[in-house]
């Protein structure tokens, strides 16, 4: 489910720390944990989602994720329906619909493609914002490196049958790994804005609430009665707690003491993060050429992310 120019809603802003709070004997350890924690569960639910597809399809997998994760996000979060403009709630539909987009086009992706380069691909969503936003010289060399990982995973490094490029990877799943990318850009710009206007989390809440109605008719259509099978919902609620619920507690929990531009460079780290629970959970092993793809697009996003912090740090004035 970074920082507003790379990264989801909840890491928009870092808690600041209380005065005379000391940083504990670990640093930053802490909340590291919370974050690579958050970046594992993350991934390790999008796998189980992988192996719950032949069962209820994967309109009905994000289905079931979006509505078990809105119902607990309304029941702990309990919004408040009442005092908002029509401009709030214009935002929080539209943050809604992109989220129910993000999702949906990302499990079609896993429906067809390995999740390491599914999560590659996507991430050069939120790249490209931070590349944009920055405007920095410094950060065409990123776009470079990031296009040097695509170039390898289409086939430049000798791709076809044995390089692992996507000669290897089904088209219509590039596609839509590609457009998940650019909604989960459109979701990190939405999301800004919907924590402007809503407190806590509760924007975050009611925008689960509206992916999920759109959501569910297209489930229903897919699977049918297939969704009310027990052994489906205990995993699809499986899903939503590992993919929605659990990483966003973490994340939360983390920023109350890590910077967000630490956060935005750990969460760089999920292709290679996808990558692992592919290989452990669904034996999608990875060759050498698709590692170095994505081992450049991670190194570029990292790269993006530190560009854009030195230029906040120089753009504030000494005191």
């Amino acid at each position: 489910m970074t920082t507003p120019d790379t990264a989801p809603a909840t890491a928009s802003t870092a808690a600041p720390r209380l005065p005379g709070e000391a940083p504990g004997r670990f640093g930053s350890l802490g909340p590291v944990g919370l974050v690579l924690a958050g970046g594992i569960s993350v991934q390790f639910g999008g796998a189980l989602a992988v192996t719950l597809m032949p069962r209820a399809g994967a309109l009905g997998v994000v289905a079931l994720r979006l509505l078990v994760a809105a119902v607990v996000l309304l029941v702990v979060c309990r919004p408040r329906l009442r005092g908002h403009s029509r401009a709030d709630w214009g935002t929080v539909v539209v943050f809604g619909v992109t989220m129910a987009a993000m999702n949906g086009l990302f499990y079609q992706a896993l429906d067809r493609i390995p999740l390491g380069p599914a999560v590659t691909l996507e991430v050069l969503g939120p790249l490209a914002l931070s590349v944009v936003a920055s405007r920095r010289a410094l950060n065409l060399v990123w776009a470079a490196l990031a296009l040097a990982g695509v170039f390898l995973l289409s086939g430049g490094g000798g791709g076809g049958e044995g390089g692992g490029g996507f000669g290897a990877l089904d088209p219509a799943g590039v596609a839509f790994a590609l457009g998940a990318g650019a909604m989960w850009a459109a979701y990190i710009v939405f999301s800004a804005r919907t924590g402007r206007r809503f407190p806590q989390a509760d924007g975050l809440a009611l925008a689960m609430a509206v992916g999920a109605l759109l959501f569910l008719p297209l489930g229903l259509v897919e699977s049918g009665a297939k969704l009310a099978d027990p052994v489906t919902l205990g995993l699809g609620a499986a899903v939503a707690m590992l993919s929605s619920v659990l990483p966003y507690t973490l994340e939360l929990l983390a920023l109350r003491r890590l910077p967000a531009s630490t956060f935005a460079i750990l969460m760089s780290l999920e292709p290679a993060i996808a990558a692992a629970a592919g290989f452990l959970i669904l034996d999608q092993a990875l060759t050498t050429v698709q590692a170095a793809a994505i081992a450049l697009v991670v190194a570029a996003s990292m790269g993006a992310v530190r560009t854009q912090v030195g230029r906040r740090k120089r753009a504030v004035p000494e005191a």
